[in-house]
């Protein structure tokens, strides 16, 4: 199991680092967004790559609120550089 979430988390650090780069090098605020949707999709991931590896099923819990409300912080900046805010 150390192997594999070894591995797993260096997957998840190196997808976090791209779209960081991605981030900042955007070319446009829409790409920043979607970088910014991107990375709370993955912090999701290690949340619950964490419960799995912890044993503490409260994580998944924690993960599932992160989601959603990172959809919504989504949702609101996309409104808003649509201009219907």
């Amino acid at each position: 199991m150390n192997i594999v979430f070894y591995i797993t988390f260096s997957l998840i650090i190196l997808a976090v680092i791209l779209s960081l780069v991605r981030f900042v090098k955007g070319p446009s605020s829409a790409d920043r967004v979607v970088a910014l949707d991107t990375m709370s999709i993955i912090a999701t991931a290690a949340f619950a790559l964490l419960a799995l590896v912890f044993d503490r099923y409260i994580y998944i819990d924690v993960a599932l609120i992160y989601a959603v409300l990172g959809f919504i912080g989504v949702i609101v900046i996309a409104r808003y550089l649509e201009g219907a805010l």
